[in-house]
């Protein structure tokens, strides 16, 4: 009979199946997490509107991003 180290005798197991012990709670755990995680996805609003930036991609922008000054103001602004 052999003598394991103390460190492999607190993590053997004695059958393969005993590593349920350890697997079933752990999946109960994970699963409660990613619940809790949807139930906090749901209520935040993240599912509100699914179909709002497909759209919106879709749409053309014909205003410019950068606000451009009209020659003329440019002058009158740099006389004050």
């Amino acid at each position: 009979m052999t003598v394991l180290p103390l460190w492999q005798q607190r993590f053997c197991y004695n059958t393969p199946m005993d590593i349920l012990y350890l697997l079933i709670p752990l999946g109960l755990v994970l699963l409660g997490i990613a619940v809790w995680a949807f139930m906090w996805a749901v209520k935040s609003g993240q599912f509100d509107d699914l179909e709002g930036p497909a759209h919106r991609i879709l749409m053309d922008d014909d205003d410019p991003k950068i606000p451009r000054n009209k020659p003329d103001e440019r002058l009158k602004d740099e006389s004050r």
